[in-house]
C-alpha cells in the first residue's frame, strides 16, 4: 500500500488549483487540509486512470481467456475440491 502523503518523504511542489468557493469555504470551516485531500484524490485519480489503461491495454487477452474458460472450463477444474 502506498504512503500516504503525511507519511511520505517525497518532496512537495507548489502548484494552483482552481476549486468551487463554496468548497473551499465548506472544507476550511470543517478543518479540512486542502493539500493533503487534494493529493489523495489525484493519487486516486492516477490508480483508477492506470486500471482502465491496463484493462483496454489488456482487453484482447482478457477476452481471450474468458472464451476459452466458456468453451472449455476451467483449468484443472476436476482437482478443485470446494
Amino acid at each position: 500500500m502506498p504512503l500516504s502523503s503525511s507519511q511520505s518523504s517525497e518532496p512537495k511542489k507548489r502548484t494552483d488549483l482552481s476549486i468551487s468557493e463554496a468548497v473551499l469555504l465548506e472544507a476550511k470551516a470543517l478543518g479540512i487540509n486542502l493539500s493533503q485531500s487534494a493529493e489523495v484524490g489525484i493519487r486516486q485519480a492516477i490508480t483508477s486512470a492506470k486500471r482502465e489503461q491496463w484493462l483496454a491495454e489488456n482487453e484482447s487477452a482478457i477476452n481471450s481467456s474468458n472464451a476459452f474458460v466458456e468453451q472449455s472450463g476451467m483449468p484443472l477444474a476436476q482437482y478443485r475440491y470446494f
